[in-house]
């Protein structure tokens, strides 16, 4: 059985965050994995800023950061913890002309891709990684976190 904890720091946690535990319980489920014990945090710009400088020498927002643990303990894997800023979340939702919710279902698909030990070179639609990203996030287009008026 996996299990997820979702927090939030420097936002109000998002009122659809018990959808995000739902939906990522089903990502786990496509990718076959069991006894997942994942967290995931929801913040800022400033905050994942502040990471991302802290941990990849880059001082600037991104949208989403995934820190492997990988450790296994008491038959409960460990993978590690997925952080997303919702205000680069929005920002590319408006860019790319999609919904909120299109994009965080996209970005928890990543966050656990990487932390599952997948990778990508460029951000090419090619790369195996984004393929299988887009196959799940197809696969699961029926199942919604952020609800028809819920984006801000």
């Amino acid at each position: 059985m996996n299990n997820i904890q979702i927090t939030a720091q420097e936002i109000p946690m998002p009122s659809y965050s018990g959808s995000i535990i739902d939906y990522a319980l089903k990502v786990l489920d496509e990718i076959k994995r069991n006894n997942w014990e994942l967290s995931i945090l929801l913040c800022d710009d400033r905050t994942i800023k502040e990471l991302n400088n802290q941990y990849r020498n880059k001082n600037e927002p991104t949208d989403i950061l995934s820190f492997n643990l990988g450790e296994t303990i008491q038959d409960t894997y460990l993978p590690g913890d997925i952080v997303i800023s919702l205000d680069t979340l929005r920002e590319n939702a408006d860019f790319f002309k999609i919904p909120q919710d299109e994009e965080l279902r996209r970005l928890i698909i990543h966050g656990i891709l990487h932390l599952d030990g997948m990778e990508h070179e460029t951000i090419e639609p090619n790369e195996p990684m984004l393929l299988l990203q887009e196959e799940i996030l197809n696969k699961l287009k029926n199942q919604h976190i952020i609800p028809p008026g819920g984006e801000s």
